[in-house]
């Protein structure tokens, strides 16, 4: 008989769960409703995706990311889960279509924007459909205190009412305050819902705060730790985008661009690009990113200096995804502040009064000011960060450039770091790695998905370290499921002979 563990070995290829993921899901198959806050990299995903499977009707996620619904059906789909997405990057007889299969039950989990909940045809579908769970996906935008707000959130309460029978709505978040997280039990209507908050720490981030003289220099200089590897560079502005993808680009690094002044094609080519890996590196402003879920992000670099923690602390965290080594490292000058407090008193949001536009852009200072007390103190970076929302942590983490300043930065390499954890990664002259890389890359290419769907770098890392001989050993693996095993496993498994046979 199906049940949790079940659908988690077959779908997604692990044995167990982490701390918390297991609850949560026996919450929801209970039919209590749920708040979790768990941070970027966590295994939110996984929280809603296996009980959908175990449900009798339809669940319905909701999101604002259209780059993450591509990718998390994507993957779904190579794994063998029947999922689908609903959003503006469709056609309207695209459209049409998917609501046509939704209706005659050929999916189990549907990704929805929220523009979307209202109109006629979802609408309709939604009222004859049985609908077993709501997920609310980055749950903090349907607050006007949180780092993200948008209005449309504010419809999923309606949505729910006008459905023949309440389902039971969960609701995920990376980042809430307690005000935040009052506002999603309220503003969604939830039912005595079980919380659980897995704590904000991502032990697998480095976190780092330079002050150059000269930026350039300094990113220059730090992106010499990384040769090779896959990393974003943000910037406050579309004009500093422009003047470092200039620069890296006239010295020959793998480097595009994102951010809203370019036009909607050109933005899609540059972000597949980065997701496809045929560009290194991505020099974006905060428009780029949410939902991204490119699992090798191996650093972020921030060129500026971002307006809150909660957006800094979501931004660092696309970074080292599976759970391997990465580094976060900003670059701060006073000048930030300046840039920051410009945009803040320039953002007016048409939806909100006067009294209540005027709360919005005081907390939105306050939030500065903690951003510039992180850049500026001496104390322990992470420490800093879990504190800030409310977190006790240790004084002192090792793996901060505050807690080992007196190391130099060789000793605190990216290199060196990853070649101290077992597996995490290879370098170039690797030669299994880099084969399995490009068999990776190929299938990618005839599947028209990002590599990283078809395996994670770690997934290929355990390759190289037990060089499975069949199907069996291959399932032994963490994160190869049962679709994949049998799709690619034949392939890797050859590749991984051909490359024995050849050393021998």
């Amino acid at each position: 008989m199906e049940n949790e563990f079940t659908i988690l070995k077959r779908y997604f290829g692990y044995d167990s769960f982490r701390n918390g993921q297991n609850e949560i899901i026996k919450n929801l198959l209970a039919g209590h409703d749920v708040l979790a806050v768990m941070p970027t990299g966590y295994g939110k995903s996984v929280c809603f995706q296996i009980p959908a499977m175990l449900f009798g009707g339809v669940t319905i996620v909701i999101s604002p990311l259209i780059a993450l619904m591509k990718d998390q059906v994507s993957s779904l789909v190579q794994n063998g889960y029947p999922a689908a997405y609903l959003n503006s990057s469709l056609t309207l007889p695209q459209q049409r279509e998917m609501l046509r299969r939704a209706a005659l039950g050929r999916y189990k989990l549907i990704y929805v924007a929220p523009e979307r909940l209202l109109a006629d045809d979802f609408l309709s579908f939604a009222k004859n459909s049985r609908i077993s769970m709501i997920t609310v996906d980055e749950a903090h935008c349907v607050s006007q205190w949180g780092q993200d707000f948008r209005p449309d959130y504010l419809k999923i309460a309606g949505f729910v009412r006008v459905l023949e029978k309440r389902p039971v709505i969960s609701a995920f978040t990376a980042t809430a305050t307690d005000q935040v997280k009052n506002d999603i039990m309220n503003l969604l209507n939830l039912n005595e819902p079980f919380l659980f908050a897995s704590g904000f720490d991502r032990p697998n981030l480095y976190f780092e705060v330079q002050r150059p003289l000269d930026k350039n220099t300094a990113l220059i200089k730090t992106l010499k730790r990384y040769d090779g590897k896959s990393g974003i560079i943000y910037c406050s502005t579309r004009k500093t985008v422009e003047s470092v993808t200039f620069l890296l680009a006239s010295m020959g690094i793998s480097v595009t661009r994102y951010h809203a002044g370019l036009d909607d094609c050109e933005r899609r080519i540059n972000q597949d690009d980065f997701l496809y890996d045929r560009r290194r590196i991505m020099v974006a402003t905060n428009a780029f990113g949410m939902g991204i879920d490119k699992s090798n992000v191996s650093f972020v670099i921030h060129y500026n200096m971002p307006k809150s923690i909660e957006n800094y602390y979501q931004e660092a965290g696309r970074a080292g995804r599976d759970a391997q080594k990465a580094q976060c490292v900003l670059l701060y000058s006073p000048s930030d502040i300046h840039t920051n407090k410009f945009f803040i008193e320039q953002t007016h949001n048409s939806e909100l009064s006067p009294k209540e536009q005027a709360k919005t852009t005081e907390k939105e200072l306050e939030r500065l000011k903690q951003m510039i007390f992180y850049c500026t103190t001496k104390r322990c970076l992470r420490s800093f960060i879990l504190g800030y929302f409310g977190q006790k942590s240790a004084k002192n983490c090792d793996n901060c450039s505050n807690c080992i300043k007196e190391k130099t930065v060789s000793e605190i390499s990216f290199s060196v770091n990853c070649k101290n954890n077992a597996g995490a990664y290879f370098e170039k002259s690797d030669k299994f790695m880099l084969e399995l890389k490009r068999l990776r890359f190929s299938l990618s290419k005839a599947e028209h998905v990002p590599p990283f769907i078809i395996f994670t770098d770690a997934v290929l890392s355990r390759m190289c370290e037990t060089r499975p001989k069949n199907t069996a050993e291959l399932l032994k693996i963490p994160g190869i499921g049962e679709a994949k095993a049998e799709k690619y496993g034949k392939a890797f498994i050859s590749c991984i002979k051909n490359l024995e046979n050849t050393n021998n």
